[in-house]
């Protein structure tokens, strides 16, 4: 007699504890906004050859200043125009004499230029190449200002989560309870158009800027009214 009494005031405490646990369902979504980009970054270069280092150098650093020139009479600001690398590489004899010759230099520069009015960047880009640019190393799309965007893409997670906790509660039988909690555990994301290692030519360019995507991840946790 005296165990079994031991036993129940040892278990009891594990059983107020279940009783305790929270009736929750817990749900995860994510929600989304679309729109057209209004603004495109490209990286845009200019490489050249020549016989020695100074050379190359030389060459690179005139073609480039014609590019920026070309650049800011488009009406691109300062703000928007960066140099963001210069490279200078020997370039090798690729014929099968031993030992191997160098046969020149290459020196390349490369720069990032944000458009802001995506209505003259295929008119930019023509001019770039014709004024001396003659490599392309990417193209992206994106857009000035995330904010409405990202606060419509959060209300259609929360309308989602709200909506699949219904449906599970419906078909538990119980009734749904209010929010407890909700973590936003999402970002921006979703297709850019891009082109990479492209090499430039004169013509004319056709640029098809699509749409992108903001996506918003949220988890809810809502009570279980009894």
């Amino acid at each position: 007699m005296k165990c079994f009494a031991l036993l129940l005031v040892v278990f009891l405490p594990f059983y107020a504890a279940a009783d305790e646990a929270p009736r929750q369902i817990v749900v995860a979504a994510t929600g989304t906004a679309e729109a057209a980009p209004d603004m495109a970054t490209v990286t845009l270069g200019v490489t050249r050859e020549a016989g020695t280092a100074s050379g190359a150098m030389s060459a690179a650093g005139t073609a480039s200043a014609d590019v920026l020139e070309t650049v800011r009479e488009a009406g691109i600001s300062e703000r928007d125009v960066q140099t963001s690398s210069i490279n200078l590489n020997p370039v090798w004899d690729q014929s099968n004499a031993r030992p191997r010759q160098i046969r020149g230099y290459a020196a390349s520069i490369t720069m990032t230029v944000r458009v802001r009015e995506l209505e003259g960047l295929g008119t930019l880009l023509d001019a770039v190449v014709s004024d001396g640019a003659n490599t392309l190393h990417g193209l992206s799309f994106g857009i000035n200002d995330f904010e409405p965007l990202e606060e419509a893409a959060r209300r259609d997670a929360v309308e989602q989560a709200g909506r699949k906790a219904e449906t599970l509660a419906s078909a538990s039988g119980v009734s749904l309870g209010p929010v407890q909690s909700i973590t936003e555990g999402g970002g921006v994301g979703g297709p850019v158009p891009m082109m990479r290692g492209a090499m430039m030519e004169a013509a004319a360019v056709p640029i098809a800027a699509g749409e992108l995507d903001v996506r918003v991840s949220v988890t809810v946790v809502y009570a279980i009214d009894d």
